[in-house]
């Protein structure tokens, strides 16, 4: 396959094409919720802010190549900013508004930022406490009403001032605009840092536009009609192209989700129909939806296992290009009226696709979403591969896979010992049937960064001599589609020298509606121990069933009554796994594992060595039992 590209050479470029080439200027481009309304925003509204905004970032000498840091929630403000940094040349800097002070100060220095934007006064009064040691920053942009000083200035002034001075300054700033080219530097996205200091990513526009066309081409049933729900931060990489730069190139409406709390109600208001989500989100929403089923009991209950067995069968059928009879149709129409056009209808009616990344998703949570009739697609990345790698196509669902390779890049499985290519697969050589023994995966395209800012070491480590990037994860082919199997810095080597990988160890657990979060422990030991968080609403229940003392303000629980209820399904779904993957004891914690904590990561993956490090002692206690 011959793969060719749009004719664009600047990630600017993909807004303005959508504006004024796919639609007309009124036509509506974002929703965003304003005193309890979604309003919408239309592109000419949108280029208007954009072109006011880069004309003041070019009057206090923001140029081509320039750092600027955007600390903010999802909004209008967060893609009008980005626009233009662009239209300039400029090089946007992404910080989780989650991040520590330490950690937000680190990001502003080590990327020489020279401007910072902030999202609300809480962000602002966290940037004062670091401003002595964030020397380089001139100027302080808040998202939010101020009374404007030499350093801070609201994003409303901008406006007004970049406003009147936008027609003087036009002509100049369209000569930067013209200069880009499409391997420039578009944004430092900084690393997690689950294992060490973060490190900034650096993208170029043709890095996300290269990781667009791919996905279009992997999903071609997205088109300019649909409208994404932005619920993940712009702030990561995943958002930034699935549901910011992927919508702007092909013309599609953005709505952006108010929070986690509120987005069942923004599904309804908004009626999405694609969102990018990551697994946690789902998993919560199968929960949610069964807990449901379950609470009505009786008839209810039962019409809704029957009608997922007669989803299953159809989805099995489909998959294995199977014909469905005319009873399962008959069977499957009257499933779909019961339970699944109700189900279909909390999420706004008109949802039809679900993309899955920043971690694995376990194989029953896309077969669930699968059986009910919403298709969900797993796909596979990292930062530093702008991050889409591979995608289930939308035709051929494989669930507990992350898809077949993209068009423009080369996917390699690497002995970890002996470091020869066990294979190398692109689009092309895809075959239905390949299947392939576990490695590392390294990726090679026009998706992969340019290398680590300022950090050549790191770098180095990362990136061969043959231009491969070394994912540092594991996994294999199966069906022609790459299947992850973890990280290969989590892999757990016991005492008696077993390898264990905790993601799927951990994925057969969750599958009890009693367990909220796992996080398994071994490394070094003798045995496998675990920290078991249960689900809030199912304990609660638990508890007033049994009239139980209401522990839940505390830490960890030690009632032995709601140990061997949680330890009754350790023990069942232990059955699923080898003897020395099992969990042997376990704490139950009552607070979740958060991103506020530092616990996890945005993506809502668990920072080991941080868990590691707070539960120490605790930890030590499971192995003295």
């Amino acid at each position: 396959m011959i793969v060719k590209d749009p004719n664009f050479v600047s990630l600017h470029e993909f807004l303005l094409n959508s504006g004024n080439v796919i639609h007309t200027p009124e036509t509506t481009f974002l929703l965003e919720k304003v005193n309890g309304v979604y309003t919408e925003i239309s592109y000419k509204t949108t280029f208007e802010n954009i072109n006011y905004w880069a004309s003041y970032l070019y009057s206090i000498g923001i140029r081509k190549n320039d750092k600027v840091a955007i600390c903010m929630e999802n909004g209008p403000e967060f893609l009008f900013f980005d626009q233009a940094l662009q239209k300039l040349g400029a090089i946007n800097v992404s910080i989780y508004p989650t991040l520590t002070a330490e950690e937000t100060a680190f990001i502003i220095n080590d990327s020489e930022s020279k401007a910072v934007l902030l999202g609300n006064p809480f962000l602002l009064k966290k940037f004062q406490k670091i401003e002595l040691k964030c020397q380089k920053i001139e100027k302080v942009f808040v998202n939010f009403d101020f009374d404007t000083s030499e350093k801070i200035i609201s994003v409303k002034t901008l406006k007004t001032i970049g406003k009147e001075g936008y027609f003087e300054l036009n002509t100049e700033i369209d000569k930067l605009t013209n200069s880009i080219q499409k391997d420039d530097l578009a944004a430092l996205i900084y690393t997690s840092g689950t294992t060490g200091v973060p490190k900034g990513a650096m993208l170029s526009h043709y890095n996300f536009m290269s990781n667009c066309y791919d996905a279009l081409e992997l999903c071609p049933s997205i088109d300019k009609e649909d409208r994404f729900l932005s619920f993940l931060p712009l702030s990561h990489v995943y958002e930034r192209m699935a549901g910011y730069y992927l919508p702007t190139y092909i013309g599609a409406q953005i709505a952006f989700a108010e929070s986690i709390e509120k987005i069942s109600q923004n599904f309804m208001e908004a009626t999405p129909s694609i969102m990018a989500c990551v697994p946690r989100l789902l998993e919560r929403m199968e929960g949610r939806i069964k807990a449901n089923a379950e609470a009505k009991g009786g008839v209810s209950q039962k019409i809704f296992n029957w009608s997922l067995k007669v989803g299953e069968a159809v989805r099995l059928n489909n998959e294995n290009k199977k014909t469905n009879g005319i009873v399962l149709k008959i069977q499957y129409q009257i499933a779909n009226k019961l339970v699944f056009d109700k189900i279909k209808s909390k999420l706004g009616g008109r949802l039809k696709l679900l993309v899955s990344g920043g971690g694995a998703l376990p194989q029953h949570v896309g077969e669930f979403f699968g059986n009910i009739g919403i298709r969900c697609q797993q796909g596979y990345g990292l930062t530093e591969t702008s991050p889409f790698i591979s995608v289930n196509e939308f035709h051929r669902q494989m669930h507990g896979t992350s898809g077949r390779v993209a068009p423009r890049q080369k996917v390699a499985i690497q002995n970890i010992d002996t470091k020869e290519f066990i294979t190398v697969q692109t689009y092309d050589s895809f075959e239905e049937d390949f299947e392939s023994v576990e490695g590392e995966i390294l990726c090679k395209g026009p998706n992969v960064m340019l290398g680590y800012f300022n950090n050549k070491l790191e770098t180095d480590i990362v990136m061969d001599k043959d231009g491969w990037f070394h994912t540092g994860d594991i996994g294999r082919f199966e069906k022609g589609y790459i299947k992850i199997t973890d990280r290969f810095k989590n892999m757990l080597v016991t005492s008696l020298g077993k390898n264990i990988y905790p993601t799927p160890v951990e994925n057969i657990y969750l599958k009890s509606k009693k367990i909220e979060q796992l996080f398994i422990i071994g490394d070094k030991r003798e045995f496998v121990t675990a920290i078991i968080i249960p689900n809030e609403d199912v304990l609660r229940d638990f508890i007033s069933k049994n009239s139980l003392a209401n522990d839940i303000e505390i830490d960890f629980i030690s009632n032995e009554m709601i140990r061997k209820w949680i330890e009754e399904d350790v023990k069942k779904y232990s059955n699923e796994l080898a003897n020395y993957a099992r969990i042997r004891h376990f704490l139950v914690k009552i607070k979740p594992f958060s991103i506020e904590s530092g616990e996890m990561t945005i993506t809502l993956k668990q920072k080991r060595k941080v868990i590691e490090n707070n539960y120490a002692t605790e930890i030590e206690t499971l192995y003295k039992l």
